[in-house]
């Protein structure tokens, strides 16, 4: 014989009961047990009438019209006309009934727990004749029988329990005596010591196969419902969470009694004492394999994965009870249960400080009042001689559990969680691990689960494939390329790097694309344009901090002074900033500190490589010198690929404005070539490493030993700049004769030395380093105490769209490996 349970979206979905049918048919060599939930959303709107009722409001009338037609219209289109007679006159004699006993607790005023049995009992009641109507119809040798003759429970201690004798005898002497193949047994209900209809509480459907089970001693238990088994996390905030293939009863009822909504606890006990398999399959997905919950494992992927899952539980409260040495006495704790007890409050989890100084307890959301209610009136007198604090309460709290039976055998488990959260800026406000280490629960703040829950996943789960979420804004040459680098590279990070990168959010100056998935970045230019919504900063940055994900990072592709003051913004909120706009690494050195502060505090990656050398591993070469201990002692440097550019196009016969023009047509000047001719640019990046090697100088520290006329230099736009640069040809003519005279060429260099750093053009001659510079490039020379009189030298390309994006795209990577 075989026992199978069907959920009430099992009955509810289109096609659900020929799904049902189809996978009862499968098998005819076994006799089959079907046990049934009421049909979705049924047990809900009976409460809600009888909560109705009972106040006195007789407007549950609609809601019981609603109840008929869900009933009536899954008849009408199921079951044929010629067999809808009786199932039609069923359904109705109980609706009269149910609406005869809701005027009566409309009188009475009163909700018992015999009331509300009797009330919420009519969802199983139809729902099993619906189903046995329908089975009956199409050519299935069926019979329904009421739970009720089979199930009995009894008081003990005041509490409704199973009598197992009773409903054992009374299962088997049935079911020894049923010729009829398929079976249909309402689930929830029972009937209690004096008659009357009890329901088995939360998961009560399950409970009754389970019960029956035990009872008839069945091989195997099936329990069907719209997943394929128990997932590693909630599907709904964990996309990448996956079934289980196997688990231990006790893991299942772990994951249970935290939230896994799946399975209910109380249903695993009575197929742990016969020693009964659990298939947890997917009436919608029948071929799939499902969750196979029994004594041990079956296959090797259970022996190999030691956290099998996590769970959670919302609308958690702390109860702090704080006192000095009051709390170590035994009196408090006996005192403090027994109150809560009294109260039918459950604690789900209690922490307390090695001290003894304080108890920390979790209980469901809707108790908590009631619970320092109680506890604070249990302790009056030792709150009153200040022995003890008022209880304090912190609301909308979450409990998550990492559950495996082998977590006790392998070390790391709890510092992986542990460092995995923290990295997030996820703060723990309490922890407890069993003596038992088949789970670590620990509570946090709500608006952290979701990202939580994939941070832990991503951990344990997903073969270490990290998923960084990134925020664009300024999507022009730089930020086009940058994204367009992302596609391109997306299956090689994930196959080579084990990263996967995910744009969730896109603005330009004019546009903002927003989004909780990742953006197509095939497309993003034409869904930028035709999906953006008008650009608001505040709008971005709330968009980003209300989703709330894992790994996010800010990329900064502009070069804006309002978007660089919003860097602290980001660190705060524990999201990353990778920019490769100079202004807030090269603005007054007190703000430099704090992001580099505030970064360091919330675990905040903070990379700005593309400062100084586009793609160039200039920053990261530096810094990896300081921190191994180096001693810098000079650095020489080409920083500006542009004025590079500029100089090695600066030629007899051709005009110097011509060539300016030339190097902002090809895109290796800023958008305002006045910046790059002026030496701030490259002020601002030898300002950076000088920052960076542990000097604090200031923007104005930097000696700018400037090249253009005061003419030049006092262009109000581009366009003046322009006629400013041909009125003084003959200048920079000059320039370039000097330089030829002397077997020289033009650099302009950045040095740092003795603490002090300047800017200005160089003639350098043929067995200089910078002599042969070529192009764009830019190159840096670093004398330190171990590199010299040979300096360390980074050279390469130093300036345009695409070399910078792939030096932003470095950062990205950077922080995805560490």
């Amino acid at each position: 014989m075989r026992i199978l349970k069907f959920g009430g979206s099992s009955l509810s979905r289109k096609d659900g009961l020929h799904l049902i049918k189809d996978i009862l048919e499968k098998d005819k060599t076994f006799d089959k047990i079907v046990v049934v939930s009421a049909f979705s959303g049924v047990t809900d709107l009976l409460e809600e009438m009888l909560d109705l009722a009972v106040s006195g409001d007789n407007s549950y009338e609609p809601l019981l019209s609603k109840m008929e037609s869900q009933h009536l219209n899954f008849i009408k289109e199921y079951i044929p006309i010629k067999n809808q007679g009786f199932i039609i006159s069923f359904v109705k004699s109980h609706l009269i009934k149910l609406e005869n006993f809701l005027d009566a607790a409309l009188s009475l005023r009163e909700k018992t727990s015999k009331i509300y049995s009797k009330n919420v009992s009519y969802g199983e009641i139809l729902s099993s004749q619906v189903l046995t109507s329908f089975l009956d119809a199409s050519g299935l040798d069926v019979k329904r029988k009421d739970a009720r003759d089979l199930l009995f429970t009894k008081k003990v201690e005041g509490k409704s329990i199973i009598d197992r004798s009773k409903s054992r005898e009374a299962a088997t002497k049935f079911f020894d005596q049923n010729e009829h193949k398929i079976t249909v047994v309402p689930g929830f209900i029972a009937t209690g010591q004096n008659g009357e209809t009890t329901t088995l509480g939360r998961g009560g459907s399950d409970l009754t196969a389970s019960l029956l089970a035990n009872f008839l001693e069945i091989s195997h238990l099936e329990i069907w419902t719209d997943v394929s088994g128990i997932y590693t996390a909630n599907p709904d905030l964990v996309s990448q969470a996956i079934p289980i293939n196997n688990l231990s009863y006790s893991e299942a009822m772990e994951l249970s009694h935290y939230g896994a909504k799946v399975i209910f606890a109380p249903t695993i006990q009575p197929l742990v004492d016969k020693n009964i398999p659990l298939y947890i399959k997917n009436t919608f997905r029948p071929e799939d394999n499902g969750t196979l919950v029994s004594n041990k494992s079956t296959n090797s992927q259970f022996d190999r994965q030691v956290v099998k899952g996590i769970s959670h539980v919302d609308n958690i409260a702390l109860l702090n009870l704080e006192g000095a040495s009051i709390l170590r006495t035994g009196d408090v704790y006996k005192r403090l249960f027994a109150t809560l007890a009294e109260s039918q409050i459950n604690v789900s989890m209690i922490t307390q400080a090695s001290s003894n100084h304080s108890i920390c307890l979790a209980v469901n959301q809707i108790d908590a009042n009631q619970a320092k209610f109680v506890i604070d009136r249990e302790f009056k007198f030792e709150i009153d001689l200040n022995k003890i604090q008022p209880t304090f309460i912190e609301f909308d709290m979450v409990n998550i559990a990492v559950v495996g039976d082998n977590m006790k055998n392998h070390q790391g488990i709890s510092g992986k969680l542990f460092s995995s959260l923290g990295a997030n800026n996820i703060n723990i406000r309490a922890i407890a691990q069993g003596s038992s280490e088949r789970n670590i629960s620990i509570v946090i703040d709500k608006i952290n689960v979701q990202k939580a829950l994939n941070t832990l996943h991503e951990n344990f789960f997903e073969e270490q494939v990290k998923q960084l979420n990134l925020f664009v804004t300024g999507v022009g040459n730089v930020g086009g390329n940058f994204l367009d680098q992302l596609e391109s590279q997306k299956e090689y990070l994930s196959e080579n790097l084990r990263l996967k990168i995910r744009v969730v959010a896109i603005a330009n100056s004019r546009k903002l694309l927003l989004s909780d998935k990742p953006i197509d970045l095939q497309n993003w230019r034409k869904n930028l344009e035709n999906e953006g919504v008008v650009a608001s900063r505040e709008k971005f940055f709330e968009h980003i901090r209300k989703l709330n994900l894992r790994n996010s990072i800010f990329v900064d592709n502009t070069a804006s002074s309002e978007i660089a003051s919003e860097y602290l913004g980001y660190l705060s909120e524990n999201i990353g900033v990778v920019t490769c706009n100079k202004i807030a690494c090269a603005d007054i050195l007190s703000n430099y500190l704090e992001l580099k502060r505030i970064s360091l505090k919330y675990g905040s990656p903070f990379l700005f490589e593309t400062n100084v050398g586009a793609s160039l591993p200039i920053i990261d070469t530096l810094n990896n010198l300081v921190a191994s201990g180096d001693k810098i002692i000079q650095v020489q440097a080409i920083l500006s690929g542009s004025l590079n550019y500029i100089f090695n196009n600066f030629k007899e016969g051709i005009p110097f404005y011509k060539v300016v023009l030339q190097a902002k047509e090809e895109g290796f000047t800023e958008p305002d070539p006045r910046i790059d001719l002026s030496g701030m640019d490259v002020a601002r990046k030898i300002l950076i490493l000088a920052r960076e090697s542990g000097l604090g100088l200031e923007f104005e520290d930097i000696e700018n030993r400037n090249f253009l006329p005061t003419e030049c230099l006092e262009a109000q736009n581009e366009t003046q700049l322009f006629e400013s640069l041909r009125a003084n040809e003959a200048h920079f003519q000059g320039m370039l004769n000097d330089a030829s005279k002397q077997g020289a060429r033009l650099k302009y260099i950045a040095e740092l030395k003795n603490g002090k750093a300047s800017v200005g053009v160089h003639m350098v001659t043929p067995d200089h380093d910078f002599y042969n510079l070529k192009g764009s490039d830019n190159i840096v020379l670093f004398y330190t105490a171990r590199y010299n009189p040979q300096p360390l030298i980074v050279k390469g390309a130093g300036a345009g769209a695409d070399v910078t994006a792939a030096g932003v795209f470095a950062d990205i990577i950077r922080i995805g490996k560490r």
